[in-house]
């Protein structure tokens, strides 16, 4: 049984972990840089160790120095979250030959399904359908001109160890081949250090579509049914919603089928994601798929009733899942929209900074995901999500009421947000319908980016109002005590955010 887990991760996904762990009662272990010093994560855990500078590179990437965190904290297990070594097969098989168990695939599955046109040969020898487009990497122009002249404009070319949009161009003419699979295969260099790059069909109106698996250890699977993710921006996802309102009962269950298979032939045992790509004639065709916890699984969670991070860990014990797939339905619906620390209206850049003032929604059906505190400054080094907010109720429509009303509390000042563009998403006309698909942000640019009434400046000067009100009233209780008047401390150390 794991005695002792280190989270290998920041942010509000390693807060995340620990709390499902504190209900498991095991001890947890936070890695920290110098950037994050005063992070949440690194307070909430039983005990926390400085990994080195600020840079990724030399901190919570670093395999040797988180390692050796492990064996100096004595966790005899390690949770990867999701980004930085989540998917890392070098560090899963380090894991293993140091005798500490990785909550999480194997190095082998890691390998398999993290390249892409590995991946493709798998799926195609399970039976998976995927999008047409070649089996091996293409290497020159003459070998992708032919190619693209038998599957046909327009395409994808698409890097082999790609993910989060990099190393891809859409082609729509053959003159911008030669052009295009140059720049992905040195985009691809770049970012992954693999200039392989493949080629498939490009999909009109596409629908990204995945469905979480559960696996174990004794070739028991399941699927926890579908997330739809067409809300993005640059290939990332903004918004995600359970259950899909695209999708049939029929193709429900045929596309579950076709998840648990996928996993099956890469022998994958944890919680993973099989990514699909849909048109709106319901023919879909397996992505790609994320060999770790996704971001948006809390709306799985709160659909199907499952904690995902409990199970994984169950998993890693040995243990077999404790539910078959019949045993396991839907739920009423679920939003989840990203919070970022960033400017829509400017290409979404991000807005790092310092936090003055937060006010998290409350209420019932909704649950905050975060990690951030007033005072707390944004690192310019990390990814600019400050949380994640989910709501549930009884159907779609309610739902998407919560969220309005959710992203209306939720108040941030310091920073710049997203979220009167997430308020703005939840009004648009093409999201209430339900028929949107990953154009959606390009095809309602008018109404998303257009100037509306207030647009968050009105809140912002009525909460630095209230700020100054009551930091006045804050000047008179403390002049009150200092006199003798009061004998009651109110103030907690300033140093110490109340944050749990």
């Amino acid at each position: 049984m794991i005695k002792k887990v280190l989270v290998a991760n920041r942010g509000e996904i390693a807060v995340r972990i620990m709390r499902s762990c504190r209900e498991m009662g095991i001890p947890t272990v936070a890695v920290y840089s110098d950037a994050d010093r005063s992070a949440m994560h690194v307070r909430y855990a039983d005990e926390a160790w400085h990994i080195g500078p600020a840079p990724s590179v030399e901190s919570y990437l670093n395999i040797d120095k988180i390692i050796q965190v492990a064996k100096l904290s004595k966790a005899d297990a390690i949770h990867p979250g999701y980004g930085f070594l989540s998917e890392n097969a070098t560090f899963s098989e380090r894991c293993r030959e140091e005798g500490i168990e990785f909550i999480g695939p194997n190095a082998d599955a890691i390998r398999q399904m993290g390249d892409k046109i590995t991946a493709r040969k798998t799926m195609i020898a399970a039976g998976v359908p995927v999008v047409p487009g070649t089996v091996d990497k293409i290497t020159d122009f003459e070998e992708a001109l032919k190619t693209i002249r038998e599957i046909g404009l327009p395409v994808m070319i698409k890097a082999s160890a790609g993910g989060g949009g990099k190393g891809m161009r859409l082609v729509k003419q053959e003159s911008e081949i030669e052009s295009s699979l140059r720049g992905a295969r040195s985009e691809a260099a770049s970012a992954f250090g693999d200039d392989a790059v493949y080629i498939e069909k490009y999909i009109e109106s596409p629908h990204h579509i995945e469905f979480q698996i559960l696996a174990d250890k004794h070739g028991n699977a399941v699927h926890l049914f579908e997330r739809e993710c067409s809300v993005q921006r640059r290939h990332q996802k903004v918004v995600e919603e359970t259950p899909s309102p695209l999708l049939t009962p029929e193709v429900r269950a045929e596309m579950g089928a076709h998840a648990v298979a996928a996993a099956k032939a890469c022998n994958y045992h944890g919680a993973g994601t099989i990514e699909f790509i849909a048109d709106d004639n319901l023919n879909y065709y397996f992505l790609e798929m994320n060999t770790r916890l996704q971001v948006e699984h809390p709306i799985t969670e709160r659909v199907v009733g499952v904690d995902l991070v409990k199970e994984m860990i169950n998993i890693a014990q040995g243990e077999e899942l404790p539910f078959r797939q019949e045993d396991l339905r839907q739920s009423g619906h679920a939003i989840e929209c990203r919070i970022y620390a960033e400017d829509p209206d400017r290409n979404f850049m991000p807005s790092p900074g310092t936090i003055r003032h937060i006010s998290e929604p409350l209420g019932l059906g909704v649950r905050h995901d975060g990690y951030v505190y007033e005072g707390y400054t944004i690192p310019i080094y990390y990814d600019p999500m400050i949380s994640k907010l989910i709501v549930w109720d009884k159907n779609r429509a309610d739902a998407i009421e919560r969220m309005r009303r959710a992203l209306h509390e939720y108040k941030i000042t310091g920073v710049k947000t997203s979220i009167p563009f997430l308020a703005r998403i939840m009004e648009a006309p093409a999201f209430r319908s339900g028929k949107y698909n990953t154009h959606f942000i390009e095809e309602n640019k008018d109404f998303l980016f257009s100037p509306h009434e207030c647009d968050g400046i009105c809140e912002d000067i009525a909460l630095i109002a209230a700020y100054l009100e009551h930091q006045h009233k804050l000047e008179q209780l403390k002049t009150k005590e200092s006199s003798g008047k009061a004998t009651i401390n109110r103030w907690k150390d300033p140093q110490r955010p109340a944050y749990i």
